[in-house]
């Protein structure tokens, strides 16, 4: 029997496109409702802009709220532009603290204003608290749907009082354990709560050792501390232990998501956020930024090779050989950066190992550059019946795989100290470097020797 999980989303987008085409969308609407919020929000980014119109205007307004945040940026603006004010408030009150934060900030001053005041005053309190942080930190992510006891009561009074609620928040594992003035005290958790002895009191069960972040951290430092930790949630404090609100595993998987993406999509000069049938020409411009800097850099490898005219005019050898030079300390210098990117993202790298760590890498450069060297020189000397240059682009492609692996690792780290994002801009600077050392030393070792 198929379920829900085994169908993709290419499968969906199929059967969506088919009812729009029919105007089937009653039927449309009524699948909608039994759908997660976040496969109609992979299936929104899914199509192009005229069918996500459409399929939106189909989706029951009671899971607009929460379909909004699953969406990446620039989907998610199409479609607020698309809504009216009534529709966007409605919305509003639907998503968590957290989500709303989230989205307010890309809608216009009036608009954002006018929401936040149609809110019942304890959700635009939490709103204003969540937004006083700044973005990519933890209380930006914070949720302040948190459950707090005392440490001076027992199990069943915890029980009993956990028994009176509707429901708990989402994810509760633990309840959080605070004094009178809302100082975190440690974390009690559920486990506990069941199967302790009821007449226990809180404070000698609780974990007061429990793992807290602070407000300020870094969602990065965030993510480090549960893929450590294993933790399912964490308490959030200000700087006088005070409980703020907590973050939980959803939150964290999102990040995680968020930062593979960036990496991925970086290293071609795209944004993670990019929508994939977003408009010809915004998409167009942005693209072409990267390609125009692509542009100066093969300009620079190509004025390289152009003060070696005279050396290729006289040995066309050299010209069927020189990419071969490049393109092994580009891919060699490729394996190196994406390595030393990972390790400054999972900070692996600091002061003390960086010396090791490319010493190491020269190493490998090296071992595989006189490997595959011997191997180059073997094949151009049956080729080409000439062992001069058989031994030059054997020195060459040594000397080009051990510049690749210094750069692998020093551009990445010279680029986080400038404040540019390696991962945005480090696969075009090595490769300009990886170019220009092959080009310069194949064809200037070939012009010194050969002719």
């Amino acid at each position: 029997m198929e379920t829900v999980s085994d169908i993709s989303i290419n499968d969906y987008v199929s059967w969506v496109l088919a009812d729009l085409d029919a105007g089937r969308v009653d039927e449309l609407r009524a699948a909608l409702a039994e759908m997660y919020p976040a496969d109609i929000a992979d299936l929104l980014e899914a199509l192009p802009p005229e069918q996500r119109t459409a399929l939106w205007n189909a989706v029951p307004p009671d899971l607009e709220g929460e379909i909004l945040p699953y969406l990446h940026d620039e989907a998610r603006a199409g479609i607020i532009d698309e809504m009216d004010d009534a529709e966007l408030v409605a919305a509003a009150e639907r998503m968590e603290v957290e989500d709303l934060a989230v989205v307010i900030e890309e809608l216009p001053q009036d608009l954002s204003d006018t929401i936040i005041e149609a809110l019942d005053r304890d959700h635009r309190e939490r709103l204003e608290a969540v937004l006083a942080y700044d973005d990519g930190t933890a209380g930006r992510l914070m949720s302040t749907d948190v459950l707090s006891i005392r440490p001076d009561v027992s199990l069943a009074v915890v029980l009993r009082w956990l028994r009176r609620h509707a429901s708990l928040p989402p994810h509760t594992d633990a309840l959080m354990v605070t004094a009178g003035d809302g100082v975190y005290l440690g974390k009690l958790s559920l486990e506990a709560v069941v199967t302790g002895d009821p007449d226990a009191m809180v404070e000698s069960v609780m974990e007061d050792a429990a793992e807290v972040v602070g407000v300020t951290a870094s969602l990065h430092e965030v993510a480090s501390l549960f893929d450590r930790r294993d933790l399912i949630s964490v308490a959030v404090l200000d700087d006088q232990r005070q409980l703020l609100g907590r973050i939980t595993i959803d939150d964290v998987v999102d990040i995680i998501r968020e930062e593979a993406d960036h990496v991925l999509l970086a290293s071609a000069g795209l944004d993670e956020e990019e929508d994939l049938f977003a408009p010809i020409i915004p998409s167009a411009k942005r693209r072409g930024v990267w390609l125009g800097v692509n542009l100066i850099t093969v300009f620079a490898a190509a004025w390289v090779i152009g003060q070696f005219e005279e050396a290729l005019d006289k040995l066309v050898a050299l010209a069927v050989l020189m990419p071969v030079v490049a393109s092994m300390g580009g891919i060699a210098g490729s394996q190196t950066l994406t390595l030393t990117i990972r390790g400054m993202a999972l900070d692996q790298i600091g002061s003390g190992n960086v010396r090791w760590l490319t010493l190491k890498e020269l190493a490998v450069g090296g071992l595989n550059g006189t490997v595959w060297a011997l191997i180059v020189a073997l094949v151009s000397f049956l080729w080409f019946r000439d062992p001069g240059i058989s031994a030059v682009i054997a020195v060459a492609m040594v000397l080009n795989l051990l510049a690749a692996s210094l750069s692998g690792v020093g551009v990445p780290l010279i680029l986080q100290r400038m404040g540019i994002d390696p991962a945005l801009s480090g696969a075009v600077v090595l490769t300009t470097v990886t170019d220009v050392i092959g080009f310069l030393s194949f064809l200037g070792l070939a012009s010194t020797f050969l002719l």
